[in-house]
């Protein structure tokens, strides 16, 4: 059976995007300025790749998207749904984009968007009950 333990992406600022992942997302690395950088969030791991780096290794030309990505979403829960307007506040005072706000869907989950530096999609969401005050 086949186990997801890492996703990657393809940067272009390395050192921008180590950052944000780092002290606004709040993941664990020690990445010493290498043409990879790996980050960690409890048992999920991010490998970030150089995308001229990539294209050499593979010794071939991609297109990517301009602007907004939306092939891609990197997912992080918090435990409960206040905690989804206190996340989405916090990153975006902190340099991250806005995409959708913090909103309640039908199916239970408190759900919110922004965008990275280089325009990759991050949900912070929660399934956890509502707080006390609710």
């Amino acid at each position: 059976m086949l186990k997801m333990t890492a996703a990657g992406l393809f940067v272009t600022d390395m050192e921008k995007m180590v950052s944000f992942y780092r002290d606004v997302m709040g993941m664990d690395t020690d990445w010493d300025a290498s043409p990879n950088a790996e980050l960690s969030s409890g048992d999920m791991r991010l490998i970030m790749f150089g995308r001229n780096d990539f294209e050499d290794m593979t010794s071939r030309t991609y297109s990517y998207p301009a602007g907004m990505n939306g092939t891609v979403e990197l997912a992080f829960d918090v435990p409960v749904f206040e905690d989804v307007d206190t996340e989405f506040k916090r990153v975006v005072e902190a340099g991250a984009k806005p995409v959708l706000s913090p909103v309640t869907e039908p199916w239970g989950q408190r759900t919110s968007y922004v965008a990275d530096p280089e325009g990759n999609l991050i949900e912070i969401g929660s399934f956890g009950r509502q707080g006390p005050e609710s």
